[in-house]
């Protein structure tokens, strides 16, 4: 029968106004500060978590009978410091995650509006979130979420430099840095900042056992990177013999050198400078294909210098060297 209720039943009707809640506070600032991520990108998304599993069983296969994984995995800032700081550098970061109802501070509010300016996508997440994918590290609220460096080939990066040179399409010889065992992200983007600063062309590092192009040498090349490539080398021995094939002299530096670096007669040629750790210095076969090994003068109470510090002070020399040629 029309209107008829079942006995008991009493008619709900919606609730007017807001509910309860955040009352859209945390969302409502940061929306439309830039694109969204992808679901695979958003640690609350299933997507997210079958990326993590997948690629941690690639670093496992990675680990046995010589094969290694061919995805490189994302890199994450954490802490209100080093992800200001990171900012401030230009890092290229896909998104930063902020916490739910964060409280705010000047830190905060320089993070996110460097990241508006840069488009860098803003997303939510609750502590738990923040937790599991900074792997429980002290985040403060704030996770920066770098993409994996595109390394240039280093092979391809010698040819197009030998090719751009004898076409006349650079002003100056081809300038490269070359790292052999160098394992400190500090003092790859100190080299990367050096090789800005005197016209270089590139950086080369080994694929194994090298130091990679990480937010630590992002910030301390203090934006370089940005504009000078990093090349990686499958073997560095072949690349440094494909060099020299292509015109290049390749000069190690060394304390126990063929020549001082004042009696330099190479900068104005084609070079790549290797240079070693501060601890083993060049290892045998690297030293075995230089054409000549450069020494610092230095004083005898110091028994070497730091990678980054020889390397400034040998790029020096050379534009110095070149300057005084074209004058």
């Amino acid at each position: 029968m029309a209107g008829h209720q079942r006995p008991g039943a009493v008619r709900k009707t919606p609730r007017k106004g807001p509910s309860a809640g955040t009352g859209g506070y945390g969302r409502r600032s940061l929306e439309g500060k830039g694109p969204t991520p992808k679901a695979e990108d958003r640690p609350y998304h299933k997507a997210y978590k079958s990326k993590q599993l997948a690629e941690r069983s690639a670093a496992k296969r990675g680990t046995g009978r010589g094969t290694r994984s061919s995805r490189p995995t994302n890199e994450t800032v954490t802490g209100r410091n080093s992800v200001v700081e990171a900012l401030r550098a230009g890092i290229p970061a896909k998104s930063l995650y902020v916490a739910t109802r964060i409280e705010m501070d000047d830190r905060v509010r320089e993070a996110l509006k460097l990241a508006a300016e840069q488009g860098i996508a803003l997303m939510e997440a609750s502590k738990q979130e923040l937790d599991r994918m900074t792997e429980d590290a002290v985040h403060q609220g704030l996770a920066l979420v770098i993409p994996p460096y595109e390394y240039a080939d280093a092979i391809d990066r010698v040819n197009e430099l030998a090719d751009q040179w004898q076409k006349g399409y650079i002003p100056n010889a081809p300038l490269v840095v070359a790292l052999d065992g160098i394992t400190d992200p500090r003092n790859l983007g100190a080299i990367i900042r050096s090789v800005s600063a005197f016209a270089g062309h590139a950086v080369i590092v080994p694929e194994r056992r090298s130091v990679g192009v990480t937010a630590s040498a992002w910030k301390t090349s203090a934006g370089a990177a940005v504009r000078v490539p990093v090349a990686k080398a499958s073997n560095l021995n072949t690349t440094l013999k494909h060099a020299q094939k292509r015109g290049f002299f390749v000069l190690g530096l060394d304390g126990d050198g063929d020549v001082s670096l004042p009696e330099l007669g190479l900068a104005e040629e084609p070079v790549i400078i290797v240079v070693g750790s501060e601890g083993k210095g060049l290892s045998r076969l690297v030293r075995e294909n230089c054409d000549q090994i450069v020494s610092i003068p230095i004083d005898s109470a110091m028994e070497s210098l730091n990678a980054s510090m020889a390397v400034g002070i040998t790029l020096y020399e050379v534009a110095r060297k070149r300057s005084q040629a074209s004058a």
